[in-house]
């Protein structure tokens, strides 16, 4: 896509939300950060619509990524998103019916790609078969796709290079990236976006939160 890409800082550990998500957006609001996303499981739906509605009250850009993979939890998720009016719903492997609950409700859908299986996800499946099953999905108008690069069980840095630049729609690499190594290899792929959660809160950029993302928008900027 070119240029920096997006952080989309997830308030996630282990592919759950923490109980403290509140506490944590709060304490980093004024980071700079745009996009904040969450999981569907680890908050009553009540706590993710409070947080939701108090990150578009910030001006900020909301995510709902759904781990799930069976017809019912994809769906049960998108719904999720749809009652907690986020812009973008990433995962969840590709359904029509969730396609064109997005669409009604205006949800940019980004679904996983790939084989995937348990929590947290790992993503198996041949590259070529990765970018035909991507092209598949955009001829049925969804907006990108949530790529699970560094929970391939491959060759990552061949994966995410080689569908960004083929696939012509928004991606988003997601999914342990702790180290500058990888973001420098992010900074290469030029995706749209890449997520980071699990990693802040193992403390694997040192410091505070908000000190961790600050340091992650200076590396990938200066990658």
């Amino acid at each position: 896509m070119g240029g920096v890409p997006e952080l989309i800082v997830m308030l996630t550990r282990d592919d759950h939300t923490v109980e403290n998500a509140y506490e944590i957006f709060t304490q980093c609001r004024n980071t700079g950060v745009q996009f904040w996303g969450m999981k569907e499981k680890g908050l009553p739906l009540k706590q993710m619509k409070e947080l939701y509605a108090y990150m578009k009250d910030c001006g900020k850009t909301t995510v709902l990524e759904v781990a799930a993979y069976t017809d019912k939890e994809c769906i049960e998720g998108a719904q999720i998103a749809v009652e907690c009016k986020c812009d973008f719903l990433m995962g969840t492997m590709f359904m029509q019916s969730v396609n064109e609950l997005c669409k009604e409700n205006n949800l940019k859908y980004m679904p996983f790609i790939g084989n995937i299986e348990g929590r947290p996800s790992i993503l198996s499946g041949s590259i070529e078969g990765m970018i035909e099953e991507a092209e598949n999905c955009l001829e049925q108008g969804v907006y990108g796709f949530d790529l699970l690069g560094y929970r391939y069980r491959a060759d990552a840095v061949a994966l995410n290079n080689r569908f960004v630049s083929q696939v012509r729609a928004p991606v988003c690499i997601a999914g342990s990236i702790d180290s500058p190594q990888k973001l420098a290899e992010v900074k290469h792929a030029s995706p749209w976006a890449f997520t980071i959660g699990s990693a802040f809160f193992a403390n694997a950029f040192g410091g505070t939160i908000g000190e961790q993302i600050e340091k992650v928008r200076r590396l990938v900027a200066n990658a």
